[in-house]
């Protein structure tokens, strides 16, 4: 046998094959091994391994199929003598093992069929884990040959998942050397990097790869640490979705949670990562439910954690949100020092400044047929409030009704920004020059600022420059009046430019719509005396009442002058305030929503003490209103109800605030009230929940849930006298019949001087601007908000108004209002009333979601509201000579709407030369990874380091940290 099996036979064999066998059957390597284990005693052998080292390095390089050179590996496995020797021929056999392994393919899809595809695949796998051990210099060349593969870039060759066996046997002691070495080689270049990544993430799907996930996330840390964040990011969207899919796999399922949950908890600037896998995530979930195995409800607890972590950072989307709570509100959750420490141990911590944007892709508009405003890195408190004013229908139509031609002012920019709101194709529109027009010179570009002080120097910004325009326009006609009296008809038609449609010129467009009316009487308590001052104001700061006056009965007591003049009752006001209408003189000492200084008792609800000389020690045993209180104190949710009560309850002034009664010539105790005196068509109300902490010189949150109620009543003490009728003319549909003035005369006190008609003026809830986040100088805004046309239903008004009247004698609002059951009925919304509005993103809610937000999401806090005064229209006639207004919207001028015509052509172009690019992609199979064609002007957008959660983040250009 030994002359029979020489070396002519086995090279024919190799070469040739034998008879109807071709030389790839592995019958022929059966026959060779079988024919070696006969001559291993006898001396020829050794010529034979020689022959076999040489042919085995030329069948690998051959390609060979995995049944062929699983068995070849095999023969070399029983003979290790066959294996090719020398440093140069053992090092070109791994390397051309490893291209043959990228070749490798399974040639059926049923499970026998894979079994013994994964069996062979291992089997080669093995043979070259014991060349590596017994000849360690061919490790490293072996793995830069395994790197070369899967970082190249030809588009006709995919390198096989079967690569992923090899991983195991890479000693885990190199990770640390291989992964600095890869990440810092200057000759890697960012497309073969993010290449050789995204293959070593499909290499997940291997159903018996070890430490895959562990190369994976080592590689991955690798790259934040030399702030390659262009790479992660582009791996992360394109491949995150793939590895949330592998999680329905029990055999890869450990690895790939593994890799989700670095991908996620590390890609921390922006939530589109994460808002990739959201809409699965329920479905996921009731699947893990299903199996009630072991395994399964282990996966889910951490699978739940990685979620409520992520929900945690990204904060302030509750309509992706709500389905995931609810799938896993049996699950337990982390607490918020577990989530933050997640977090804080996951970030990318490198800083870059040089990161391209992350431009989400170009898509026509939502289904709300509503636009988006663009985030310009950290603008969303811009954003919700544009939003908020855009939704405020009269308002709105105001604006684009005016005639701005030619006039470079602020309300020009707004109604152009109004007019692309309304009309635009995009599914969202960059403000940028709005933004900066209106952005207060005080904002830091960039950081996160407070929507309310946004919105009062916004509105006085407008309601001073009309002034100023009014002022120029008037100049200039009582300068050309002797000229000609055409030019004077001209120019007085420019001093109304602002303001059409009005009966009265004098009041600017934001006093017509936001300005209302406050008198602050204040009573001396010793000789019953009384000081009066009336302001304008377009909002009005609601405090949060102190836990103490929720467990006493007696009135306010305000002991230090920091309590309430500097910061608990802060109305912004209007700077045309004649001279008897003076601000008080704290208020607005902060610029906006800053301090609530919690010092000195302060007690809730009261009305004028019963004693003519009410000493310090009396004044704690005045209790009035009890029942108000009492019915507080029960409660869990305080309402904004309550918060208006507290506002307009009457306050002592004691102590070290003690007022200076000037018939007395001392000070003295003394009573304040607050009385809305002229109500607006819009009441925007902020709600102050930034509270100073003078020990860490911080503003910190309060994050009490307030119900919204849907309908508000306002009471309003209208002064009767003939000049304060002349001056709320252009309040239409408000009036004060002669019986309710003569009614009034009759309960006034003899000698009044003034008379005055409590009255409930009902509101709609119209716009609720949220707060994201545990402090103001960080977290995220949005805003919900509905069509509220000024007349509303008449019969819901009507019925409202009716309501309102059974009980005028309660001048401050009660919790048990008489508009319930109108509310009740609102409550019965058409469908689709509601929009949220999120940056770019807008979708349909319902008000059920507007007054949930806190319990389901206790940092997601309402912060500013708008209501709208019912059965009103403030002069703005909808139904005549509007046959071209788009959904009651006025006609745009001309130059505004060739403005759009031309943006949503060149929209249309732009999603051709997307579809155009994204094809030619496909065709030439480039190594980018990211779609071109994405407009400039349209990144996502973000707010603030932390969303609200905590942690820091990194900038980029296009974008800011979320």
């Amino acid at each position: 046998f030994e002359a029979f099996f020489n070396r002519g036979l086995v090279l024919g064999l190799l070469q040739r094959g034998y008879g109807e066998l071709s030389n790839r059957d592995p019958a022929i390597l059966d026959y060779i091994q079988a024919g070696l284990r006969l001559i291993m005693s006898c001396p020829s052998v050794l010529e034979l391994f020689e022959l076999l080292q040489v042919e085995a390095l030329r069948l690998v390089c051959e390609r060979p199929t995995p049944p062929l050179c699983a068995r070849l590996c095999q023969l070399l496995g029983d003979f290790p003598q066959c294996l090719p020797r020398g440093r140069k021929l053992s090092l070109a056999f791994c390397q051309q093992l490893v291209r043959s392994i990228a070749h490798f393919q399974s040639q059926g899809t049923r499970e026998a069929e894979l079994r013994l595809y994964v069996s062979q695949v291992t089997q080669v796998s093995g043979l070259l884990r014991s060349v590596w051990k017994a000849e360690p210099d061919t490790l490293l060349p072996s793995l830069q040959e395994l790197f070369a593969i899967i970082s190249a870039a030809d588009a006709s060759f995919e390198p096989s998942v079967a690569l992923a066996s090899l991983v195991q046997h890479i000693p885990l002691q190199m990770i640390t050397v291989l992964i600095r070495s890869l990440t810092t080689d200057p000759n890697v270049k960012d497309a073969s990097m993010t290449q050789a990544l995204c293959r070593m993430i499909d290499w997940l799907s291997w159903p018996l790869a070890q430490h895959v996930e562990t190369w994976v996330i080592a590689l991955l840390k690798g790259l934040a640490a030399v702030q390659k964040f262009t790479i992660l990011i582009d791996v992360t969207l394109l491949k995150i979705e793939l590895v949330f899919n592998r999680l329905w796999f029990p055999l890869v399922r450990p690895g790939a949670l593994a890799v989700l949950s670095h991908m996620l908890l590390s890609f921390q600037h922006s939530p589109e990562a994460f808002h990739l896998i959201v809409p699965h995530v329920v479905s996921l979930v009731h699947s893990f439910k299903r199996d009630d195995l072991p395994s399964s409800t282990a996966f889910l607890m951490q699978l739940t954690e990685l979620i409520h972590c992520m929900m945690y950072h990204y904060s302030g989307f509750p309509e992706l949100y709500e389905p995931i709570l609810e799938a896993v509100k049996d699950m337990p959750k982390p607490t918020e020092e577990k989530i933050k420490l997640i977090l804080n141990q996951s970030a990318w911590t490198s800083q870059s400044s040089s990161l391209p944007s992350c431009l989400s892709r170009l898509s026509g508009k939502s289904e709300t047929g509503k636009t988006g405003l663009i985030n310009l890195g950290n603008t969303c408190y811009m954003n919700s409030v544009i939003q908020a004013l855009f939704m405020a229908t009269d308002f709105r139509r105001h604006v684009l009704s005016l005639n701005l031609n030619g006039c470079n002012s602020l309300m020009r920019k707004l109604q152009h920004l109004f007019a692309f709101l309304a009309h635009t194709q995009r599914e969202a529109y960059a403000p940028r020059i709005f933004f900066e027009a209106s952005r207060p010179p005080w904002f830091t570009p960039r950081s996160q600022q407070d929507c309310s002080e946004y919105l009062r120097f916004l509105l006085d910004r407008l309601h001073e420059e009309e002034r100023t325009l009014k002022a120029l326009s008037s100049l200039k006609a009582s300068e050309n009046i002797m000229n000609d009296k055409s030019q004077t008809q001209e120019a007085d038609h420019k001093a109304q430019v602002f303001a059409p449609c009005t009966e009265s010129e004098e009041r600017t467009l934001i006093e017509k719509m936001f300005g209302g009316k406050l008198r602050t009487t204040i009573c001396c308590l010793n000789c019953k005396s009384m000081s009066q001052k009336e302001e304008a104001f377009t909002d009005l700061s609601l405090a949060f009442c102190p836990p103490a006056s929720l467990e006493n009965v007696g009135p306010k007591c305000v002991e230090s002058s920091e309590v309430k003049d500097d910061c608990m009752v802060q109305t912004s006001t209007l700077a045309n305030s004649p001279a008897g209408e003076t601000l008080l003189s704290d208020l607005e000492v902060n610029g906006g929503c800053d301090a609530i200084v919690n010092e000195g008792p302060i007690e809730d609800f009261s009305t004028e003490p019963n004693s003519e000389n009410t000493t310090d020690a009396e004044l704690g045993k005045i209790q009035d209103n009890s029942d108000m209180s009492q019915r507080l104190v029960g409660k869990n949710t305080l309402s904004v109800t309550d918060l208006l009560n507290y506002f307009l309850a009457p306050e002592i002034l004691s102590g070290d605030n003690k007022y200076y009664c000037e018939k007395c010539a001392s000070l003295q105790n003394a009573e304040k009230t607050m009385q809305i005196i002229e109500e607006p068509e819009y009441l925007i109300l902020t709600l102050l929940r930034f509270s100073y902490d003078p020990k860490c010189h911080i503003r910190r949150k309060i994050l009490d849930n307030v119900s919204l109620p849907l309908v508000l009543e306002l009471p309003v003490k209208r002064t009767t006298s003939p000049s304060a009728v002349d001056q709320r003319s252009w309040s239409a549909g408000v009036e004060i019949s002669d019986i309710g003035e003569n009614l009034a005369k009759k309960l006034k006190p003899s000698g009044a001087d003034e008379v005055t008609c409590p009255q409930l003026v009902p509101y709609t809830l119209s716009s609720v601007v949220v707060h994201s986040g545990v402090s103001s100088e960080s977290g995220h805004y949005y805003s919900y908000a509905r069509n509220v046309t000024g007349s509303g239903p008449s019969a819901l008004c009507h019925q409202s108004t009716a309501l309102s009247l059974v009980s005028p004698q309660d001048k401050l609002l009660t919790e048990e209002s008489p508009c319930t059951v109108v509310e009740n009925e609102l409550n019965m919304e058409m469908p689709r009333e509601w929009f949220l509005f999120n940056d770019s993103r807008v979708t349909f809610t319902s008000f059920q979601s507007v007054q949930k937000i806190t319990s389901r999401f206790p940092k997601d806090t309402a912060y500013v509201l708008f209501y709208k005064k019912q059965n009103s229209t403030c002069g703005f006639n909808t139904n005549s000579a509007n046959g071209l207004w788009v959904n009651g919207d006025p006609p745009l001028q001309k130059d505004l709407m060739d403005a759009i015509t031309k943006d949503n052509k060149l929209y249309l172009q732009e999603q051709e030369l997307s579809a155009r690019t994204q094809a030619l992609q496909a065709a030439s199979a480039s190594c980018s990874f990211r779609p071109n064609g994405f407009d400039d002007n349209d990144p996502p957008g973000s707010c603030g380091p932390t969303g609200g959660g905590g942690g820091g983040g990194f900038s980029t250009v296009g974008r800011l940290v979320f």
